[in-house]
Formats: C-alpha cells, sequence, structure tokens
C-alpha cells in the first residue's frame, strides 16, 4: 500500500469513528462516536448550546458479554426522510414526518457480534434506538439492563413522578433535578397499589426547562415486546440512566435477532408549543396494520361510573361497596347503580342530547370481592347481575339509536382475562358493543410480574390486537403508559395510563396545575381518557362529612375537552347533574372530538395551555384555554380562522368571582361575532379555564 492509500485509509476510520447529522431546520446536531476502548456515546446540541452531554450506550446481557464496548463501526447508512400520513383519528388529519435518519453499524470483535444504532433527528429532537440483527453468534438472549444514558448539562426544572412499576397514578411534582427524591412525596394519595424502589429513580416522559428557556423531554415510543423504560438520576451531575421494570424472576427482556429495541426520545425546543403539538412519538411507530379501519369511530358518551366514585351507588350487587371478603347470599339494598333502570336513563338522557354511548360498570358478577387478595378468578365477564338484563338494556339502547360500551374490570388478574377473552369477545359481538373500557386495578397475575414489565407490556398490545380481529375498539385503564401503538393498532382509542378525574372524588385530588402537565407528558404518547365535564365540583354536595373536590372550575372541565385529547370522550358527571346546568352543557354537546387541525396558541408545562382545533369534516373551531392555580388574562389572535368569514364565538367563562376552591361553579356565556383579525381578552380564574365554540355565520 503506497502512502496515499495509507492515509486515505487512516483517514476513513478516523472519520467513520465520530460523525454529526443534523435535523432538517439544522438547529439540532447529534455527535455520535466510540470511545478508545470502543463504547458507544452521543451528544446532542440545540442552536449551538449543549443539551445532552456525551452520554454512553450499551445494553447488558445475562451470562454472556454485554454489548457495552469492544466496538469499531464496519459501516454507517444516512438516509433523508420526508413524507405525511392519515391518522384514522387524531389531532389534525394530515401527520408530517420529516427527519435526517443514520444508521451505525457495529462489530465487537472479542464476540463477533453484531449491533446496530439507528438515529433520527427531527426538527424537535432526536430519538435513538438498538437494533439486535440476526447473526450466527446472537440468537435468543436475555437483556439484564439497558445502559443508556442522558448526562444534561444543568440543574433543569422537571416535571416528575416516581419510578413506581405499577403505577403512573401520582400528581407531578416540580423540582430541580437536585431535588428529586421520592422520599419527599405524599404518599397518603388514594393509589392503592405502589411499588417504587429506589428513591432515585422517576418515570418518563419526563418533562424539563432549563433557565435560559429550552425545553427538553425524554421519553420512548414503539415500547413492543419491551419492559417500560424509567430513568435512574444522578441528583448532583443531572445524570439520567435508562432503568427497565424487571419481570417476577429480575430479568428485563427476552429477545431473539432479528429484533429491535423502543427508540429513546430527547425532545428539544426553546418554545414550548413545539413539545406538546409534537408527533414524534407516533412517527417513531410503525405503520396502520389494520385492512379495515371502518369500525374505529370517534365517541362521546356518558356513563354509570362517577355516581360510584361519590358514593351514591357501589359496583356490586348487595350495595355493601365491600371489595373484599364478601360472602353468602348477596341481598340488593337499592345501591346498586348498574340496573337495567337505571341504564335506561342514561340512555335516554343519551339519546336526547347527540351522544353516541353509555358506559355501564358494575353489571357483571364478581364485585363483592374483586380486590385485595390477589384472587386469580374473579370475572368470567359474561355474566351479569340478576338487575342487569344485557338483552333488555341493549334492544333499548338500539331503538334510541346509543351504542353501549362495555367493561373488562380484570382486578389485575391478566391470566383470567386472557382465558376469558374471546368469549368475552363474542359476547359483545353478539349484543353490538362497539368498544370497551379495560381495567387493572391490583397487583399482576401471573403473581410477581409488574404491570410495566415486558409480560405485562405484551399482554396490553396484544388485548389491541385482539379487539382488533374482532373489529372492536379498546380504551384500558390502569395500562402501562402509551408510546404511540395506537399508530399501529388505531383501534386501540384510548387509554387512562395517568392519574385521572376519579382522584378528585376521594383523594387529595389533582392539584390545579395537573392538567396543564400532562399534554406535555402523557398525551404526547397517544389519547387519554381523563373522563372531564364534572360540574358538581364538591364532594360534599354528595355527603356533607367530605371535603374532597374537583380542583378546577366549571369551565376548566369545559376547555379540557379541547386540551385534553381524546376521541373518546366521556361526559362524566351524573346525568341530573348537568340536567341544572344545560346551558354549560351545549359546549359538551357541541364540541367536535376528531379533528382537522389543531393550533396550539399558548403553552408553558405546569401554567398555562390555550389550544384551538378544527372539527373534521366541518367548519367550525373550538378552543380551550386552562391555567393552573393563578388566575391569568390573556389576549388570543384568532388568524386561524378562515379569512373573509364572519364567526358566531359562543363563550364559555369563568365569572368575575369565580374561584376553583372558593366558588367553581361560577361563569358566564357570552356570544359575540368575530373574524380572523379579531383579538380575544380571556379571563381565567384560579384553576380555571375558557371554552368557546366558533360557528361560521
Amino acid at each position: 500500500m503506497n502512502k496515499l492509500h495509507l492515509f486515505l485509509a487512516l483517514l476513513f476510520c478516523i472519520s467513520i469513528q465520530s460523525q454529526n447529522i443534523q435535523s432538517p431546520s439544522k438547529e439540532i446536531s447529534l455527535n455520535f462516536k466510540l470511545s478508545t476502548d470502543g463504547k458507544p456515546t452521543y451528544s446532542v446540541t440545540f442552536k449551538e448550546k449543549n443539551i445532552v452531554k456525551e452520554s454512553s450506550l450499551g445494553l447488558v446481557l445475562k451470562e454472556t458479554k454485554s454489548l457495552e464496548n469492544g466496538f469499531s463501526i464496519v459501516n454507517q447508512e444516512t438516509k433523508f426522510v420526508d413524507e405525511s400520513w392519515n391518522p384514522v383519528l387524531g389531532e389534525q388529519a394530515v401527520i408530517e414526518n420529516k427527519y435526517n435518519l443514520i444508521t451505525f453499524y457495529l462489530l465487537q470483535k472479542e464476540t463477533n457480534r453484531k449491533l446496530n444504532i439507528v438515529f433520527k433527528v427531527y426538527n424537535e429532537g432526536v430519538a435513538f434506538r438498538y437494533e439486535f440483527p440476526n447473526q450466527e453468534n446472537l440468537n435468543y438472549f436475555i437483556v439484564s439492563d439497558e445502559k443508556s444514558q442522558f448526562n444534561l448539562t444543568a440543574n433543569h426544572k422537571v416535571f416528575w413522578l416516581p419510578g413506581d412499576y405499577d403505577s403512573q397514578e401520582y400528581p407531578y411534582s416540580e423540582t430541580k433535578i437536585s431535588e428529586i427524591n421520592t422520599d419527599n412525596i405524599d404518599r397518603n394519595n388514594g393509589i392503592s397499589l405502589k411499588t417504587i424502589n429506589n428513591k432515585f429513580r422517576v418515570q418518563s416522559p419526563l418533562m424539563m426547562k432549563s433557565d435560559d428557556g429550552i425545553y427538553i423531554n425524554i421519553f420512548e415510543a414503539a415500547v413492543v415486546n419491551y419492559p417500560v423504560m424509567h430513568l435512574d438520576v444522578s441528583p448532583s451531575e443531572y445524570k439520567f440512566v435508562s432503568s427497565l421494570v424487571p419481570n417476577a424472576i429480575g430479568d428485563k427482556a427476552y429477545l431473539q435477532t432479528p429484533s429491535v429495541s423502543p427508540w429513546r426520545t430527547i425532545m428539544i425546543s426553546d418554545d414550548a408549543r413545539d413539545i406538546v403539538s409534537s408527533k414524534m412519538i407516533l412517527n417513531l411507530n410503525e405503520p396502520c396494520k389494520l385492512d379495515d379501519t371502518s369500525f374505529i369511530k370517534p365517541m362521546k358518551y356518558v356513563g354509570i361510573w362517577w355516581e360510584m366514585h361519590v358514593g351514591k351507588s357501589t359496583w356490586d350487587y348487595a350495595g355493601s361497596q365491600n371489595a373484599q371478603n364478601a360472602a353468602g347470599k348477596q341481598i340488593p339494598t337499592g345501591r346498586h347503580g348498574a340496573t337495567t333502570e337505571n341504564t335506561k336513563r342514561y340512555i335516554d338522557f343519551a339519546s336526547k342530547n347527540g351522544f353516541d354511548g353509555v358506559l355501564v360498570e358494575g353489571w357483571n358478577t364478581g364485585w363483592e370481592d374483586w380486590f385485595g387478595n390477589w384472587k386469580e378468578d374473579v370475572f368470567d365477564f359474561t355474566t351479569p347481575y340478576p338487575d342487569f338484563d344485557l338483552k333488555e338494556v341493549n334492544s333499548y339502547a338500539k331503538s334510541k339509536g346509543i351504542k353501549m360500551i362495555m367493561h373488562h374490570e380484570t382486578s389485575g388478574s391478566v391470566a383470567n382475562y386472557e382465558r376469558h377473552l374471546d368469549r368475552a369477545l363474542n359476547l359483545m359481538k353478539e349484543y353490538g358493543y362497539p368498544a370497551a373500557k379495560s381495567g387493572y386495578v391490583g397487583k399482576i397475575i401471573p403473581r410477581g410480574e409488574y404491570h410495566d414489565g415486558q409480560t405485562m407490556v405484551n399482554h396490553f398490545n396484544f388485548v389491541a390486537r385482539r379487539f382488533a380481529d374482532y373489529k372492536l375498539m379498546l380504551n384500558s385503564h390502569e395500562s402501562s403508559r402509551p408510546t404511540g401503538y395506537s399508530r399501529t393498532y388505531p383501534n386501540y382509542i384510548a387509554a387512562e395510563a395517568a392519574r385521572g378525574n376519579e382522584f378528585n372524588a376521594w383523594s387529595i385530588g389533582n392539584p390545579p396545575m395537573h392538567e396543564t402537565i400532562l399534554p406535555f407528558t402523557r398525551l404526547l404518547g397517544g389519547p387519554m381518557d381523563y373522563t372531564p365535564g364534572i360540574f358538581e365540583t364538591k364532594m360534599n354536595f354528595y355527603d356533607s362529612k367530605k371535603t374532597e373536590q374537583v380542583h378546577t372550575t366549571l369551565t376548566k372541565q369545559l376547555a379540557l375537552y379541547v386540551t385534553m385529547y381524546s376521541p373518546l370522550q366521556m361526559a362524566a358527571d351524573l346525568v341530573e347533574n348537568y340536567e341544572k346546568y344545560m346551558d354549560a352543557f351545549q359546549f359538551i354537546k357541541d364540541v367536535a372530538i376528531d379533528w382537522q387541525e389543531s393550533k396550539y396558541l399558548e403553552a408553558e408545562p405546569g401554567d398555562y395551555l390555550t389550544i384551538a382545533r378544527k372539527e373534521k369534516n366541518g367548519e367550525r373551531w373550538f378552543l380551550g384555554a386552562i391555567t393552573d392555580e393563578n388566575a391569568r388574562v390573556s389576549e388570543i389572535k384568532l388568524d386561524f380562522l378562515s379569512t373573509n368569514k364572519k364567526y358566531k364565538a359562543i363563550i364559555y367563562q369563568d365569572g368575575k368571582d369565580a374561584d376553583w376552591q372558593n366558588n367553581p361553579k361560577s361563569y358566564t356565556i357570552k356570544t359575540q361575532i368575530v373574524t380572523s383579525k379579531t383579538k380575544l381578552k380571556l379571563n381565567l380564574a384560579k384553576g380555571g379555564g375558557t371554552a368557546i365554540s366558533f360557528v361560521p355565520m
């Protein structure tokens, strides 16, 4: 080899060991390189500011050499992608998917094993994942740990939840990174099952803001056949590292080549609206796998649900509300909520007010002894209580143009649910149920598994696929938090997987800032069934001894239908409560739940959020504005409206004396004519909100 060829070969080796790639906008830059001992590392800058310092990547394998170091780069490929796709249901009719991609093909010389690390750099962030190609020296393997680091540059403000393997239903803590410590949270928060094993472990998505106004979000996408990723933090060093949820015997993931990890994501912007509006998580999932999506429809519904939470009625037939150790013959007391007659009352209300469906919880046998005993055979999902006539209820609903929504509470007994699943789905098809709400309250069976482990991730995804086989829609509660799987299986129409409105009925509740954080965290992964629309916000309305209450004003409950996206939206209060405030209820009747486009007008996590959305297949717009515990005045430009067109704006706003705590039901409704050139002044009370319908004239 002559000197020129030798020089060129050395230059190639040096260059391929370190590589930069930018976002299409060129504002985000990723650098990837191997350390001197062959360890993969990366760093990220935004507008030339360091965001993620050099951080290492790798995995620890069980009973064999880990995939952490000793690598060389044998090849790399780059690609620019600029495409778009149309969600079946969504916040917008067209989603842009635009990024630069680079794949590094690594070889671990000692083991002759191959590992690919793929990066996608979007205008709003960076995503990376591990790929395990088909190869002779790696077939079946067990992941003991993943060592993906996120080494940040400063002590950012952070909104965090404790790294609980079984629940995301905590209120958010707002601290500096250095102050993260799960020992400091209030454990008397209404969560029945807590599994916190490390005081310096938090959940993703993790929303942060730097002192100089940079918003950073760490999350994951496309969690399939893999456990959920939590984050272990070194508070004084501002370092995070992936922490996978284990199974019953301590292993993290069982894989076989070829396979991939989920995407690890870092969203970055100096405008909070770029984070809350991002479709990066959805884009990182596989396209829809369903040939027929015609059965997937948005649904607005009421239901027999809130009345149990406020203590008016019960899930169980006898009316005891004793979920454990009930024995002997169950004698009704008149407190059971899911009766034929009560259901007809909800059906009548739904039909009269243009709703699509009615949910009924507590319709089936088993609620006398369903919780807390780690019991396997609880529900069979097909046998109704004596006072609930399946045939009569569904015939009556059909006559009124209403669809019934099924309820499948599993009490965490997944093995039991899977044994009964096909019979349960056949029953739904027999009676014309289009959708079901599932629940996973309590310890998981198979015993020792966690809600966020690989076994349960596979279960939640399997159930969505099985529902699709039957052309049915699924809304899961107490599941692992979504990471965009609804793109691949859009019949997975919604999920809870966060602290929902129900906690306001019987616990310390959700602080006023709660709903301003969720769109920056939980909702990045998919729609949330938050169950808004509570008008009687104080629980002493039902029992004078109660002190609990919803931590919002009535009009903030209206605004949530716009700010908390879901194509499955519940008017969650009792129907008799709505009948007292039909003028305010009109907004819930009118608001769309499937959208042509969405405009994020104002956003600050933990403080406020204002969103305007245009209905799909129509010309109406709807606006929702919410605030935290602080009153707020804002001026909104209506330049999202069509030009040269007048609109009637119906404005539902807090009264002058409104206050979430002291006077939550004070509201006013006014109408005015507006155009795209109009500016509206919004006055939001403490814990308040504004909801507006824009109707073309």
